[in-house]
């Protein structure tokens, strides 16, 4: 896991949003705030290819597709 640190707009304070969300309160003020860049699920998901099917996946995920490990998560080489 790992944190950014994100300026409040509202009050200019750091706000720290760790990787697995997408926004976070200021301690400061109370508002919300969201990372710029939020990645999508297929960035993130270990299932994403099962769910999106291998050819929308390959397109969605583009020129990295072809540098993706096909070997299962649980099985050992």
């Amino acid at each position: 896991m790992k944190v950014s640190l994100h300026k409040c707009p509202n009050c200019g304070s750091e706000v720290e949003i760790f990787s697995d969300e997408t926004r976070a309160k200021c301690h400061n003020c109370r508002e919300y705030v969201y990372k710029d860049n939020v990645p999508s699920c297929i960035e993130w998901c270990s299932k994403a290819r099962e769910c999106l099917g291998e050819e929308r996946w390959k397109a969605l995920k583009g020129d990295n597709a072809e540098d993706q490990d096909d070997t299962p998560e649980d099985q050992h080489v």
